[in-house]
C-alpha cells in the first residue's frame, strides 16, 4: 500500500484533488473532516475547546463557530498552539483508526489529506508527498468568493501556513492548479498514473 500525504495551503484546491483521487480509486483520509468530527457538539474535544477560548467561540446552537475561532487563533500564535494541542492529538488517533481500517480493505493507495503536513515536519510518515500548488494571489481571490471571508482574513491565514518555497521543497509530486478545472483533471489523471507506478 502507498501512502500519500497530500497537502497545499488554504484556498489552493487541495480537497478538490483530493475528492478526484477518491473517484480514482483511493482511500482518501481527510484531516480537515476528522478535525471538525472531534470537535461536534457533545465531544470532548469541543469542551475542551470551550474551557480553553471561552463560550464566545460557540454558535447559538452550541457548534464550534470556526470563523470566530479562527479570528482568535491565527491572530496569536501561542492560542494557536494551544488549539493545536486540543485538537491535534484527536485528530491523530482517528486517523490511525481509518487506516487500520484500510489496510484491511486491501488498498493500494491511501492518501492523506493534510493541511499542515509542512508546517508540522510530518513528511516522513508517508511514501510520497504531494503539494497542490496555486499562486497567492489565486488563493486569495477564490477563498473570499468561495467562502466569503474577508481578504485581510485569507492573507493572515496564508501568512500562518508555509510558504510556498518551503511547501514546494517537500514535495515529491507537483499539481499546478492555477488554470481551469478541466486543466486540473488532467493533471490529476496523471498523478493517479504516476501514484499507481510507484504503488507497484
Amino acid at each position: 500500500m502507498l501512502k500519500v500525504g497530500l497537502t497545499g495551503g488554504i484556498g489552493s484546491g487541495k480537497s478538490a484533488v483530493s475528492s478526484a483521487l477518491s473517484d480514482y480509486g483511493a482511500v482518501v483520509i481527510d484531516a480537515d473532516a476528522i478535525a471538525r468530527e472531534v470537535v461536534e457538539p457533545g465531544t470532548p474535544g469541543l469542551a475542551e475547546v470551550v474551557a480553553e477560548f471561552g463560550e464566545g467561540v460557540l454558535t447559538p446552537e452550541g457548534r464550534l463557530d470556526r470563523p470566530k475561532l479562527g479570528e482568535v487563533v491565527f491572530a496569536d500564535e501561542n492560542r494557536l498552539a494551544r488549539l493545536n494541542e486540543i485538537v491535534h492529538p484527536r485528530v491523530a488517533e482517528r486517523s490511525g483508526q481509518l487506516m487500520e481500517q484500510a489496510l484491511a480493505s486491501d488498498a493500494r493507495v491511501v492518501v492523506y489529506d493534510v493541511p499542515l503536513l509542512v508546517e508540522n515536519g510530518l513528511e516522513s510518515l508517508y511514501d510520497v508527498v504531494v503539494v497542490v500548488d496555486t499562486p497567492d494571489r489565486t488563493r486569495i481571490e477564490r477563498v473570499s468568493r468561495d467562502r466569503g471571508m474577508p481578504r485581510d482574513q485569507v492573507r493572515s491565514r496564508i501568512a500562518a501556513q508555509a510558504d510556498r518555497e518551503t511547501r514546494l521543497a517537500a514535495a515529491d509530486f507537483v499539481v499546478d492548479n492555477s488554470g481551469t478545472r478541466e486543466e486540473l483533471r488532467e493533471r490529476v489523471a496523471e498523478l493517479w498514473r504516476r501514484l499507481l507506478e510507484r504503488a507497484g
